[in-house]
This record gives C-alpha cells, structure tokens and sequence, in this order.
C-alpha cells in the first residue's frame, strides 16, 4: 500500500494452514443452531470501528490493516471531525493527514493511500463510495476484505470479510474450511442460512476475538461448543 509503488492487496491465493479441519461438514441444521447461538448473545452486531458515513469507514477499514480497531477509533475520532468526505480529505492534504493517523502502523503508507482514493472517489465515482466490490478494489489500499466489509456495513450486502479472526473460527470449528481467505470466504456463502448471512461475518469476528481466540480457545464459555469440530477443546 505505497505510492507509487502499487498497493497490496488481501492475498486469496496463497495457501495458510488452518487450525484444524472439520471431521464432517456442518448440516444445515447446524449452521443454523451455531448462528443462532451467536445471535442470542448479540442480536444486532456491528463494526467496532467507528464511522460516520461509508466514506469514513472506507478510510477506517484502510487504516485498520494491521492495526486495532481501538488505535484505529483513537486516531479517526478527530480526523473525521475535519475530513469527513473525499473533498476535505484532499484538502487536509498528506502532511497533516500524516499528523492525524501517525499512531497507527504503516501510519506513511496509509495516508498516501487514503489521499490517492479519495482523489479516485472524486474523479471517477462523483464523491461517493461505490456499491459494487470492483470498484472498490480498484481504489488504492482496497482489498477484497475491505471491499466486503463496505459493502456489509455500509450498504447492508450479504458480504463475508475473511479477516484473521474469521478464518481461525471457520476453519477450528470446521465450520467452513478453507486453505485461503477466499476458500473460507466462498464456503460460508454456502453454509450460513439465509437469514444469518448479513450479520454473519460480525458474529464470527466476534467469536474469535473474545471466545475463540488464537492461543488458547475459551471453550468452556462458548456457545457452540458442542458443535465445534475442534478436537483439543479446553477446560
């Protein structure tokens, strides 16, 4: 993600060992119990970067890569008070964009980025955030998870963002294995029910950042548990 150098992208085709594989595939009646589940915990998931309108979260979820949500809230919290569309974003300009966000990692990289799409936003899209995930990864910084995530949150499609967090619990569980993000990404589309499927990501997100996570799984309080496929559960 340089200028003018090209941008990385969210790789979908380099292959990652997953945690574990399912034993069986889900049923469809347990897809739908697993989500169910979640969704009592959290009935109306969202985001937990905060933003004001799609093109503040566009600009959010391109400062979130490699970052917090929370280092992400801290440093968007004034700029978006001064840059809250393309045209003022362009006339903030890089220097003091770079001031606002030099918290967060790659802080450089970023700004360079947030810069040329907003500028992209105004020549080719009139100002607005486009509706369609070519488009949007067509923008300097925008991979195919950012791209979902705009498309879920900002726009309400039934979009699956592989992040980290997503492709543990997917693969962990046996939910919806996959060597890559987009394997992942593919094989919930086919699993989760129809009436999870927008929510989807958010409830998993979720999961694996406060249940199941990385180093050792809070099985003992999941909800799902007796659904996992993950075969060394912990106490």
């Amino acid at each position: 993600m340089v200028v003018p150098m090209a941008a990385p992208k969210v790789n979908t085709n380099v292959a990652a060992k997953p945690r574990a594989t399912a034993s069986k595939p889900f049923t469809a009646v347990e897809a739908a119990s697993f989500f169910e589940r979640l969704k009592a915990r959290t009935p109306e998931p969202r985001t937990e970067l905060e933003y004001l309108n799609p093109y503040t979260l566009l600009v959010a979820v391109v400062l979130s890569a490699q970052a917090t949500d929370k280092g992400v809230n801290k440093a968007t919290a004034p700029l978006f008070k001064v840059a809250d569309t393309p045209q003022k974003m362009v006339a903030l300009g890089l220097e003091r964009l770079t001031e606002y966000i030099k918290s967060i990692g790659l802080f450089r990289t970023k700004a360079k980025n947030v810069i040329a799409l907003s500028q992209a936003l105004l020549r080719d899209h009139a100002g607005e955030v486009p509706r369609s995930r070519e488009a949007l990864e067509a923008l300097p910084g925008v991979g195919r998870k950012t791209a979902n995530v705009v498309l879920n949150c900002a726009f309400g499609m039934e979009t699956m963002a592989v992040d980290t967090h997503i492709f543990r619990v997917a693969n962990r569980t046996g939910l919806a294995c996959g060597k890559t993000p987009l394997a992942v990404e593919l094989a919930l589309e086919k699993i989760v029910p129809a009436p999870y499927r927008r929510d989807a990501h958010h409830w998993l997100i979720l999961h694996g950042r406060y249940v199941c996570v990385a180093r050792k799984p809070r099985c003992a309080v999941c909800p799902v548990a007796d659904l996992c496929r993950f075969p060394d559960k912990t106490p």
